[in-house]
């Protein structure tokens, strides 16, 4: 699965010395969850104007491009509190400047800067409300909505007009907001996002000068030393400030939840990281049980008696885990199955949806996978991927096993069908699009185009039982994509292009 891109990864520290420099290995560390561009803003406090400000650096491209001059940390991103974030677009332009997070205002109640990682779903009617009133915007994204809505409320202290804010919003949303004297975590009623709250310890061994981190994975955490507390619970507001330090414990704050918990499922499929821990539990851990239960609902193929044993092979890195899962539990009921190394990725090709055009997307696939023909050749070989979505990228690839000498080529998918694009800020292909519903969901007709001997996919059910069985205490999720059960009401026709707003 390659044409499904990732969300945005966001991080924030308080109270640290060097929280710049830390903030940039955070987001090194999140790069995953987005490509576009990064940003950090730090607060500190003037001399010369005799009051906090917000100085920002962002721009176009990864985290070490970005941020690659590194007097930017010594003479410029100062001071011990900051947010950072890594970009990929799911609402306004991909090319349009303004667009790069973190965004900073200045209003009457101070500097404010905000990351957000999801999609705003009653986006359209908020912005069309602003416009009646003549508000003006500086970007296309529906994070600047949230800006506005803070800076017009009419509440009196600034964490009310935050919480009134947020509570006007339907979505997806985990924010990191920069106030002059408070980090603030938040995650929507549902909890789609991950967001993790962790601590760095001091070196003197005081509380009171411990810092506090902030992140979408907690793999963000291990590059800064910070250890892992616990997450941001859906609809929580955690106010992160120097009394809280203190006294041992931040002010919280629980926005209404009307729709239930939906945390996003295809964070443990695809999106983070195996090292990072999610929604209670370690991401390894749940694609492994994923990986085990495919091995039930669509196990290896048997051969006869005296035939090598069919090797399986991921399509790396995403389906490596359930892989391993996979082929332990094809042994674990009796079925004859060896896990190989059969395609090398190169990690220094970018993603093959950046490529335009039919053509240069499978040359992209060909410079950035390639066999393993000794493993491969004259054998059955199953591949493993996490998802298909259009499954152009998954027959490249079959069709290079297939010429690398494969005798049976057998495709297994560790999570359903995908049959329905995601308003919550993943960015999916339209409902046509879809890999699944081109075939109108015929498994057979699905194999027969991608070229393959069988094809077996994840249920849903079976889906479901593994990440229960991988995190029981997890709360709900959403999985929309696969069951076209939305669980908070969407405008479907929001456009990404800013044109079109």
């Amino acid at each position: 699965m390659r044409q499904i891109r990732e969300y945005c990864g966001i991080f924030g520290i308080y109270n640290a010395q060097d929280a710049a420099h830390k903030i940039y290995m955070g987001l090194h560390a999140l790069q995953h969850r987005g490509q576009e561009s990064a940003g950090i803003v730090t607060s500190v406090y003037d001399e010369v104007k005799g009051k906090k400000i917000m100085p920002v650096h962002k721009g176009p491209g990864l985290v070490l491009d970005v941020f690659k001059d590194h007097s930017i940390f010594e003479d410029k991103l100062l001071g011990s509190s900051g947010i950072g974030h890594n970009r990929y677009s799911t609402s306004g332009a991909a090319d349009n400047a303004a667009n790069i997070q973190p965004f900073l205002v200045h209003y009457r109640d101070g500097n404010l800067a905000l990351a957000h990682n999801g999609n705003i779903s009653n986006a359209r009617e908020i912005r069309r409300s602003f416009i009646e009133r003549g508000t003006l915007f500086q970007s296309t994204a529906d994070s600047e909505l949230i800006l506005h809505l803070i800076a017009q409320s009419t509440r009196r202290k600034q964490i009310d007009k935050i919480i009134d804010a947020v509570s006007q919003l339907e979505g997806a949303f985990s924010l990191a907001i920069l106030t002059d004297d408070a980090l603030i975590a938040l995650r929507d009623p549902n909890g789609f996002k991950p967001l993790a709250l962790g601590r760095i310890p001091s070196a003197s061994g005081d509380p009171k000068e411990d810092s506090w981190c902030i992140g979408s994975e907690t793999c963000a955490f291990d590059l800064v030393g910070a250890e892992y507390m616990r997450d941001v619970q859906p609809g929580e507001l955690v106010v992160i400030n120097q009394k809280g330090i203190e006294r041992g414990t931040f002010s919280s704050y629980q926005l209404a939840q009307n729709n239930g918990v939906s945390q996003c499922v295809f964070e443990y499929i695809y999106f983070s990281r195996p090292d990072s821990k999610i929604f209670g539990e370690m991401v390894d851990k749940v694609r492994r049980k994923l990986g085990k239960q495919l091995a039930h609902d669509a196990p290896v193929p048997e051969v006869a008696d005296g035939e090598a044993r069919p090797i399986v092979i991921s399509v790396p890195d995403s389906s490596n885990t359930a892989t391993l899962g996979y082929v332990s539990e094809c042994k674990k009921i009796g079925l004859r199955a060896k896990y190989e190394i059969g395609l090398i990725r190169n990690h220094y090709v970018g993603r093959t949806f950046i490529a335009p055009g039919q053509e240069s997307r499978e040359q992209r696939v060909r410079s950035k996978f390639n066999t393993v023909e000794g493993v491969i050749k004259g054998r059955v070989v199953v591949m493993l991927d996490d998802s298909i979505v259009r499954g152009t990228t998954a027959k490249q690839l079959i069709k290079m096993v297939r010429d690398a000498g494969a005798k049976e080529v057998h495709f297994r998918v560790a999570s359903p069908p995908v049959v329905s694009p995601c308003f919550y800020g993943m960015d999916f292909p339209s409902y046509e699009e879809l890999f699944a519903n081109q075939h109108l969901g015929d498994i057979d007709a699905m194999a027969k185009w991608l070229g393959v001997d069988s094809l077996g996919y994840l249920s849903v059910q079976g889906m479901k039982d593994a990440v229960h069985a991988a995190n029981p205490s997890g709360q709900g999720y959403c999985d929309a994509c696969f069951s076209k059960e939305y669980p908070v009401p969407v405008d479907m026709t929001v456009s990404k292009d800013e044109n079109e707003w």
